[in-house]
Formats: C-alpha cells, structure tokens, sequence
C-alpha cells in the first residue's frame, strides 16, 4: 500500500463518515476507493465492513450519548435482517473480484439515486403499517442486501422502518444499531474465505470512524448541500471505472 492509498483511504473515509451521519451511502465511495488502492473486489467489499463497523458503533455511540432511545420491539427487525445479512454475504463471498466489481458498478447508480432522494416520512406515517409477516420479508431482504453489498442500505432501512411504523429519530438510532449487529454477523464471513486486507481496511476504518464522530455533530446549514454534490461525482467516477468504462 502506497503513501498516496493511505491519503485517499483516510481522507475518502473521513468524507464517507459524514455522509454516512448526515444522508447514508458512504460505502458508495469507500468500496471503489478500496479498489482504486489495489484490493481485489470481492476482499474490497470485505475490508470495507471493518470501517463499517468502526462507524456504525461511533454512530451508535453518538446517539446514546445524545439521549436518543427506543428499542422496543427491535427483535423483530434484528432477527431476519441478521438471517438475510449471513445469507447475502456468504452468496456474494462467491463471486470472482471482476464480477463483483461490474455488478457493484451497475448497483452504485440506483443507490446514489435513492442517496439524493430523501425518504417522505411524513406521507408514509399515513400509511398502514406493515404486519408482523411483511416486516420479516422486508428486513430479510434488506439484511440480505446489505450483507452482499452495504452501500445504502441504511437509507433502505430508514424506508422500512418508517413503514414499520418507527418514529424517524427513533429510525436512525435503530438503522445504526442493526447496521452495526448485521455487519458483526457478516463479517466474520469474509475474514474465513480471506476477503479482508487489515491493512487499508484499518487505514479506512480510522477515517470512518473519524468521518461518522464529525458527521453526527454537523449542524451547520447547508452542510449536506456541499456533501451530496461530491457524492454525486464520486459515484459517477467510480461506477464508470469498475464497469470498465475507461482506463
């Protein structure tokens, strides 16, 4: 690993924390970042949760600290999408890295959509909630998702559980916890089949970490109209790179 991929992977993680505190979908950036150091696909998506789970527990942290409570109930969100996110990284464990990085390539676009599309919570607290059954579906198949590929999941879990008739304060609490169980579950899954480089994966894990502790205290106006422009770029930049676009 390079000085320049140091640089790059604490300053990218630094930045994808913040975006991961204040809008979600840093994994869009810190995945292809992981690429751009070197590191195969599939042993990117793996040494990118070591970072996750360095920010999510910052995230988490943060919240307590702040006073924001509300797990009752938890249970039935937890348990499928930690059953869905063992099932999804071990699948995804089995693709080659070139494979990984086109399919990674082609999800980056509708998650940066999603990613500058903030969920109307408003109009879904209008909405029936969903029953015990559908809840189970929609959290196996977000654990699912995230335990394949991470990025965004968290805007999808803010959906759902908004939905599931969360409050959305309560949301984001829940989000960074059940991010942070799942990504406990799903890494061990990569560190067995050898899909973690410990060395830019911590290199990474710091700037997250550092990226989710300055994210979560941001209340300065404007401050996502700065972030999701860089976002926006970033995204199209790798996306086009790992679809083998150009050189």
């Amino acid at each position: 690993m390079e000085g320049i991929h140091v640089v790059v992977l604490l300053g990218g993680g630094l930045l994808a924390g913040i975006i991961n505190a204040m809008a979600g979908g840093g994994s869009l950036l810190t995945v292809p970042l992981l690429v751009f150091a070197n590191v195969p696909g599939n042993v990117a998506n793996g040494s990118n949760r070591v970072g996750v789970l360095a920010n999510s527990l910052i995230a988490a942290s943060t919240f307590r600290r702040l006073g924001v409570a509300g797990f009752g109930g938890i249970g039935r969100i937890l348990a499928p999408a930690v059953a869905g996110a063992l099932v999804g990284s071990i699948i995804v464990s089995q693709l080659a890295d070139d494979t990984f990085e086109q399919v990674f390539g082609f999800v980056m676009i509708p998650i940066l959509i999603l990613s500058l599309r903030k969920p109307d919570v408003s109009a879904m607290a209008d909405r029936p909630q969903w029953p015990t059954w559908l809840t189970t579906i929609v959290f196996f198949a977000v654990g699912l998702y995230g335990g394949a590929f991470q990025a965004g999941v968290g805007l999808m879990m803010i959906v759902a559980l908004s939905r599931a008739g969360v409050d959305l304060v309560v949301a984001n609490n829940i989000k960074v916890m059940v991010t942070f169980v799942f990504t406990v579950f799903a890494l061990p899954v990569f560190i067995l089949n050898g899909d973690v480089d410990w060395a830019p994966a911590l290199v990474l894990a710091a700037g997250l970490a550092t990226g989710g502790y300055v994210g979560a205290h941001i209340t300065v106006a404007g401050g996502e109209r700065v972030i999701r422009p860089v976002l926006v770029v970033a995204v199209l930049v790798f996306a086009g790179r790992l679809l083998g676009l150009y050189g």
